[in-house]
């Protein structure tokens, strides 16, 4: 009897030492392969990705083609974007980022930009909503879990030196989990360089207080879902889900806080090759995933049921492999993207008018 009271009390030492309650969850002491210690993005299984000696293949050329990247941009391109959806190897990965965003041709341009901002006292508006949410970015990754870690400081600096170099801008909510995102692959400074082109290349004007936007582009998502699977579309119609219910977060964090770590870094590195368009595919491979049979459809009846199948999609459909296929083989053309910008650019600019004229009517 004792000496089994005595192993059950050493198993839940062991148990104790790996592991804590955090607000009712199991949280590990022992952090993932990416860094977290718990919550959606915490991988305890090894990733099953490609042979050793296929990833040793891939970083040897992604070096050769990092160290003539102009040349390849300029005259191959189809082989960075053909290697891109292979998956960048994790070795080169921060690297590849800084080039394929500009980032590292921003940082070569202005290598003292980012202290020089940091000297600045900055917008104290920005600065009081910058520290109310520091602490809620990824609250269970090593880098960020509390206040002495380094992670906390680093995110501040960064998003700072964005209002400092940016006073018309500003900070927005939404940059915080991309700037976290960032700074667990790259030191701050590269990290600063890459969230200035994501938020003003990749994401221009996503981040301005009236989204107008963001608005734009989840009708612009609508009219490709009507396009490419047509039940789906008229489902969302049905229970009067509209875009905004659902793609808002997936577009202003670039699918940061919605995907699987290892799905999530495999679509970034598409995204920083591809552009903005990734993020609409993926968003469509997402609708179609959880609504593309009639069986699911009639799982969700009504605007309650559809979002939250949409905002909790099954693992199999955000898995890697399945992910990255579908969003690969979706059959959209540049020309449908243009169509659709057109489109939708001209409904919102006719809504605005009509607005418009009905507000001055009023007035009368």
């Amino acid at each position: 009897m004792t000496s089994g009271n005595s192993t059950a009390a050493e198993t839940a030492s062991l148990a104790s030492e790996a592991s804590t309650l955090l607000d009712g969850s199991v949280i590990s002491t022992v952090p993932d392969r990416h860094g977290f210690l718990g919550g959606a993005q915490y991988s305890p299984e090894p990733r099953q990705g490609p042979p050793a000696e296929t990833v040793l293949r891939r970083e040897r050329k992604w070096l050769k083609m990092l160290s003539q990247w102009n040349f390849y941009m300029d005259t191959n391109y189809r082989k960075v974007k053909e290697r891109c959806r292979k998956g960048i190897p994790q070795s080169v990965r921060p690297r590849a980022w800084l080039y394929l965003c500009g980032g590292k041709v921003s940082l070569e341009k202005h290598p003292h930009k980012y202290e020089d901002c940091l000297k600045v006292e900055g917008d104290p508006k920005c600065i009081e909503d910058i520290k109310k949410d520091i602490h809620r970015q990824f609250p269970l990754h090593e880098m960020f879990s509390s206040e002495d870690k380094p992670g906390q400081q680093e995110l501040f600096n960064v998003l700072k030196a964005y209002t400092v170099h940016f006073p018309d801008i500003g900070y927005c909510q939404a940059q915080a989990p991309v700037a976290a995102f960032l700074l667990m692959h790259m030191p701050a400074p590269q990290a600063f360089w890459c969230l200035v082109s994501i938020s003003n290349k990749y994401l221009e004007d996503y981040y301005s207080p009236s989204m107008d936007v963001v608005q734009r582009d989840g009708l612009i998502l609508q009219g490709l879902l009507k396009k490419v699977c047509p039940p789906v579309y008229r489902h969302l119609k049905k229970v009067n889900a509209e875009p905004m219910f659902y793609c808002t977060e997936w577009f202003l964090c670039a699918f940061t806080r919605t995907l699987p770590w290892d799905t999530l870094l495999r679509i970034w590195d598409i995204f920083l090759c591809e552009g903005v368009k990734v993020l609409f595919k993926t968003s469509l491979v997402i609708l179609i995933g959880c609504l593309g049979t009639p069986k699911s459809r009639k799982m969700c009846p009504g605007l309650c049921e559809t979002l939250a199948r949409i905002r909790n999609p099954p693992e199999s459909i955000l898995a890697e492999e399945n992910l990255i296929y579908n969003v690969n083989r979706l059959d959209i053309t540049e020309r449908d993207f243009q169509e659709q910008h057109q489109k939708q650019t001209k409904r919102i600019r006719i809504d605005k008018a009509n607005a418009k004229a009905a507000a001055d009517g009023k007035l009368r």
